[in-house]
Parts: C-alpha cells; structure tokens; sequence
C-alpha cells in the first residue's frame, strides 16, 4: 500500500534542499515566477579577461544547473500540490496505478515504468 505520508516527507525533504541549492546559484523572478542565475558575487575587482572569462564560465554552468533543476523543483511541487488527489500516483499516460516501487524512489512520479519516457 501507498504511504503517502512518507511520500510527502521525502518530497518536502528534496524541495527544501533542491530550493536551498537554487537560492545560491540564482534568484526567483517574481514577475516571471522563473529562477535565474547570478554570477557569483566578487570578493575583489576582477583582474583581467582570464578572471572575466571564468567568470563568465561560472555563470554559464549556473543557468545550466539552474534549467536543470527548475523543472524538477516544478515536479516536486506539482506532487506535493495533488498529493491529496484522487489522481495521485496515477500514470498521466495510461490513467492506471504507477508502481509503489517507482512512486517510493519518485515520489513526483508522473508515469508508470512503462510509459517513462513518453
């Protein structure tokens, strides 16, 4: 049987580390309700265009992380959010019951194994 109280646990668990993480690579648009990345704050005035393209390297590898950690956020919270639903744990595809296994591992699970990659 589904424990969806250790589920929410776990998701609630992975939504703060995963926010905690966001919040030191970028910031929450409120117009847009997207995050974006900032450049890491300097400690000094950078020196020449070596410190300006690393940089700019690090910049780039936080709105990479940040594309890849915003639709999962957006997953985690969607769980969360229906939780309570009939639907919960319900294949988007098939309509029928995602694995225990997979929702335990996934707790925002939208798919069953079967249909995992659609």
């Amino acid at each position: 049987m589904l424990d969806k109280k250790k589920i929410k646990e776990k998701l609630e668990k992975e939504r703060d580390a995963m926010l905690e993480q966001m919040k030191d690579m970028g910031k929450l648009n409120n117009e847009t309700g997207e995050w974006e990345a900032i450049p890491e704050e300097l400690e000094f005035p950078e020196s020449d265009e070596n410190d300006k393209a690393d940089r700019f390297e690090d910049f780039e590898a936080r709105s990479s992380m940040m594309k890849t950690l915003e639709p999962r956020l957006n997953n985690i919270l969607k769980a969360l959010k229906g939780l309570n639903r009939e639907s919960f744990g319900k294949c988007e595809v098939c309509k029928k019951d995602i694995e225990t296994s997979r929702l335990e591992a996934n707790g925002a699970a939208r798919t069953c194994k079967k249909h995992l990659e659609s």
